[in-house]
């Protein structure tokens, strides 16, 4: 049986504040559901994220900005950080070090050999929930993301068919380019037009193909 990890509750003091900071960085918006006076659940997921964070009046009874160290996982910490920066958040250095907790000992910069788990950096919201970065570049054996087999014999069905009607105007030109375009915007989050665009987009300024 499969228990999948997918949404981690923050306590916040102003929901509007706090879904103004994260739609600031970029992080899609999955719901904005005001159920009464009392309650109301808004949730946004990071690029490419499989989990996604949820707060807002009524969702939890923790005191606001108590949450720490919630993992982000990124494939190189500088990047991640010029680009968090750039959306507004206060993202520290990167550093390195033996242990999340052993502050005295970290020394700053990435890894020098950017050695996979080993380099990290920190920001945290309007609250004070905090977040650390993690660079990793490879995973220990068996942490790799299982495949959704079902999502992902539905998701190549609805390729197929948004793909034939590209095929029919466009020149001759590799199918596996157009799925993998589309595929990618979906799972990003956009809808079936918007991945198709994107699809097509992709084949114009990449491959040359021109409908």
């Amino acid at each position: 049986m499969d228990m999948k990890f997918e949404v981690a509750v923050l306590p916040v003091a102003d929901d509007e504040r706090s879904k103004a900071f994260y739609q600031g960085l970029g992080w899609r918006l999955d719901a904005d559901i005001p159920i009464d006076d009392n309650h109301r659940v808004v949730q946004f997921t990071p690029p490419g994220s499989p989990a996604s964070i949820q707060f807002g009046k009524g969702t939890t009874t923790a005191a606001p900005g108590s949450v720490h160290d919630l993992f982000l996982i990124v494939e190189d910490i500088e990047a991640a950080r010029q680009e968090l920066i750039s959306h507004g958040a206060d993202v520290s250095e990167a550093w390195h070090g033996p242990g999340l907790d052993n502050v005295e000992k970290r020394k700053p910069g990435p890894d020098p050999e950017r050695g996979t788990y080993r380099s990290f950096a920190t920001f945290a919201d309007p609250d004070g929930n905090s977040w650390l970065l993690q660079e990793i570049t490879q995973r220990l054996p068996g942490r790799a993301w299982r495949t959704d087999i079902g999502a992902l014999a539905g998701l190549l069905r609805e390729t197929a068919e948004h793909h034939g009607a590209f095929e029919k105007v466009a020149p001759p030109h590799d199918w596996w380019d157009w799925y993998a375009a589309y595929m990618d915007a979906r799972q990003s989050g956009g809808d079936p037009d918007t991945a198709a665009a994107a699809a097509g987009r992709y084949m114009a300024d990449v491959k040359h193909v021109v409908v």
